[in-house]
């Protein structure tokens, strides 16, 4: 495994009784399960920058652990999948507006997100940590260490890294960076000092630059689970996915692809 702060959750799939009862069930007709199925497509909003759970190539295609994921729920359909560009900042909006059926690539489950959509059952747990200059990791061992006007903390707009920093380094010189795939190079270049992310994410980034490294990633910052967002109110097309993802990870067939684009 990767470190103590990533855990595999097995477990129950959700019921339509783990719900808030005034939300009532679609009538199966109606559900976007078979929505899906009689277009032959998976809609899935992605913003396409966070490794190792989607990212876009060059060539428009998508890569990483949530990929392999959504291609497996699509095999399970028999049908295909289609991404739709998400930025963080609308990704919620995106997809409350029926652009697609699911949310995938690295997606925090948060009380905000969740008045507005259902999360699948957790796919993985994680925390923040923070990402550093190896040099710099005794510096920055707890938020008191980040939250100094010296310190320059870097951040991608619009999601739970932006939303932690500003709520828990008040002090500190805050750079948004526009682009959470050169971010890192930021670091590096030592034109930011710390980055505040999922320990998945640090880990990963530390081993494609070899110059930063993941501050403990094993005793994250901050609690947090990571799932997939689908449409509210639809209980026959969450059931489907919870128990599809019941059965990829008590199979150990997650594990496998986890090992495949995390490790």
């Amino acid at each position: 495994m990767l470190a103590a702060a990533v855990v595999l959750v097995g477990g129950v799939s959700f019921t339509g009784a783990d719900v808030d009862a005034s939300v009532k069930s679609k009538p199966h007709g109606d559900s976007r399960l078979d929505e899906i199925q009689r277009r032959g497509y998976i809609r899935a909003c992605t913003p396409g920058d966070y490794r190792p759970f989607a990212l876009r190539q060059a060539d428009g295609s998508y890569k990483g652990l949530d990929i392999t994921m959504v291609n497996d729920l699509a095999k399970a359909l028999e049908v295909q999948v289609r991404y739709v560009p998400s930025p963080w900042s609308a990704l919620v909006p995106t997809f409350t507006s029926q652009k697609c059926d699911i949310a995938i690539g690295g997606i925090s489950v948060t009380l905000t997100r969740q008045k507005d959509v259902f999360f699948s059952k957790t796919v993985l747990v994680n925390g923040k940590v923070p990402l550093t200059r190896c040099e710099n990791v005794s510096r920055f061992q707890k938020i008191a260490d980040m939250n100094k006007p010296s310190v320059k903390v870097i951040t991608p707009p619009g999601g739970t890294n932006e939303a932690f920093a500003r709520a828990n380094l008040p002090l500190a010189d805050l750079i948004v960076w526009p682009n959470n795939i050169t971010i890192f190079d930021e670091i590096v270049a030592g034109r930011a000092d710390v980055m505040v992310t999922e320990a998945t994410e640090a880990v990963v980034q530390s081993k494609v630059h070899p110059e930063l490294c993941a501050v403990n990633p094993d005793k994250p910052l901050q609690y947090g689970e990571l799932g997939y967002m689908l449409p509210k109110g639809d209980i026959v097309w969450k059931e489907f996915v919870d128990q599809w993802l019941h059965l990829l990870i008590a199979s150990g067939q997650f594990q496998k692809f986890y090992d495949a684009d995390v490790r």
